[in-house]
């Protein structure tokens, strides 16, 4: 089946920056967006960036100009660069993809999540 494994997490400095990596494999037909979350403790999942099959990307308002996100199509693979990262983006990342498996079946699945951890 399908599983998203992501990487690149851990711990780093304020001002830092770290590369988180999900690489989606299984019985993939396409992914139509890949995206990445993040929960900090006592707070709701929140929509950190995403990006379409077909390049368009949207980002939170706090990470804009800081975070970018890209794609391997071919690989099936996302990225998230994060740069300038501050004691307030410390939280469990998870990737997501919204994935066409065959032509009668979509679903959306999860990652296990990453922690990144800003803090010096």
């Amino acid at each position: 089946q399908v599983q998203l494994v992501e990487s690149g997490g851990g711990l780093v400095q304020p001002g830092g920056s770290l590369r988180l990596s999900c690489a989606a494999s299984g019985i993939i037909f396409s992914i139509n967006a890949m995206g990445w979350y993040r929960q900090a403790p006592g707070k709701q999942r929140e929509l950190v960036a995403a990006a379409t099959n077909g390049g368009s990307t949207n980002y939170a308002d706090s990470v804009k100009g800081r975070f970018t996100i890209s794609r391997d199509n071919a690989k099936n693979t996302a990225y998230l660069q994060m740069n300038s990262l501050k004691p307030e983006d410390t939280a469990v990342y998870y990737c997501n993809a919204d994935v066409v498996k065959t032509m009668f079946e979509r679903r959306t699945y999860w990652g296990q999540g990453t922690q990144v951890t800003v803090s010096s």
